[in-house]
């Protein structure tokens, strides 16, 4: 900073470190929780629950994500719980998996902004002039996020024409990222999912860089006379729900709500339609979500998803209320304590990954990049 003016180089020049929940054992810190009152004690208990899930070895868990959590440095956490089968399948919104985590996976960065969002040094006119994008207290490059753009337009410019699912466009994107020799040392979620086999799921994918990537796809095809491709979150929801038919018991470890929040409940019920649709009940024959835990800063006051209680979900017929617990409180903060204690407690131990990515056959149109490596999977 020169004569109190801030440069863009200067603002972006410290990078988001991302937290290592392996570095620090928060099992004494939840065994305290445990014997305490309010926040600290739903903590804990939601960690006992996701130990829970981990031990029952016929027990899927499915992860989802909405909020801002990649740019707040959650990635390594997430990408550790993947690498030792503690997640089995990922819904979440488009920006944590292509504008941060894929993102970061072609070396882009995250930055801290100075001081405060609420004294911030610069104005969001000149952040805006500069290029600069805000996410509260941290910046991102909007030159890297066009060239992030860039990227997801020439892994969909592969496919044959056609409507795939966001899990077929994502798994593309992790061999896009596994099979470079410029990327593959980068650490990513998607890059990781791709080579454990967990799929993931972005119901709302043009919510995010993807759809401008799909922007320029289909108006490129349109003028050069070619076929376009498409998102079919249609798809998306059979697949996710082929998941359930697939395992009995499923537990949800959900960080905030809104849609992926919905998305992975509402394939209960999607089941028991396809169970009922075959003679079977509309429901009982299909078992609600066996284990719940949502961590999130929303309430349930004004009746939207994202603070519903699981209790309510359970009406629905979507979440048993025996192993469910809601934690009310900021993400960056608690889930590196409940992640670290799962971690360190080792019920994920001898725990095989049910590598649901391989349900589904490598459909036609498919770009070869995106063909599965079996043997690259642990």
């Amino acid at each position: 900073m020169a004569n109190g003016k801030w440069t863009k180089k200067e603002l972006l020049s410290r990078p988001v470190e991302h937290v290592d929940i392996t570095s620090f054992d928060a099992r004494p810190i939840i065994d305290s929780y445990r014997e305490m009152a309010y926040s600290s004690r739903t903590l804990a208990h939601a960690a006992d629950i996701y130990s829970m899930m981990l031990k029952d070895k016929d027990c899927a868990v499915i992860l989802t994500l909405a909020g801002s959590l990649i740019s707040a440095g959650l990635k390594r956490a997430i990408v550790t719980l993947i690498e030792n089968n503690m997640v089995d399948a990922i819904v979440s919104t488009g920006a944590n998996i292509v504008d941060q985590d894929f993102f970061e996976g072609l070396g882009f960065k995250h930055y801290i902004a100075p001081g405060s969002p609420e004294a911030p040094p610069v104005d969001d006119m000149t952040l805006r002039n500069w290029m600069i994008d805000r996410i509260y207290d941290t910046y991102i490059d909007e030159d890297d996020l066009r060239a992030c753009d860039a990227a997801t337009h020439e892994v969909f410019d592969q496919f044959e024409p056609g409507a795939y699912s966001s899990r077929e466009f994502i798994e593309a994107m992790g061999a896009y990222l596994a099979n470079s020799a410029k990327y593959s040392k980068n650490e990513s979620i998607v890059k990781t999912c791709y080579q454990k086999r967990v799929p993931i799921f972005v119901p709302a994918f043009s919510d995010c860089s993807a759809g401008f990537g799909i922007v320029l796809q289909q108006t490129e095809a349109i003028e050069q006379g070619r076929g376009l491709v498409a998102f079919d979150s249609g798809k998306d929801f059979r697949e996710l729900t082929d998941i359930k038919l697939a395992c009995k018991d499923t537990g949800l470890l959900m960080m905030g709500g809104g849609v992926p929040k919905n998305f992975a409940q509402d394939i209960v019920v999607a089941a028991e339609l396809l169970n009922e649709r075959k003679g079977g009940k509309a429901r009982g024959d299909i078992g609600m979500h066996k284990y719940a835990i949502q961590m999130t800063v929303a309430d349930s006051r004004d009746g939207a998803l994202s603070g519903s209680t699981l209790r309510e979900a359970c009406s629905w017929g979507k979440v048993d209320v025996v192993h469910e617990q809601m934690v009310f409180g900021e993400l960056s903060a608690l889930f590196p304590i409940l992640a670290s204690d799962a971690y360190h407690r080792k019920n994920w131990k001898g725990r095989k990954g049910f590598k649901f990515a391989d349900l589904f056959e490598k459909g036609d149109g498919v770009p070869t990049f995106a063909a599965k490596k079996k043997a690259g999977a642990k």
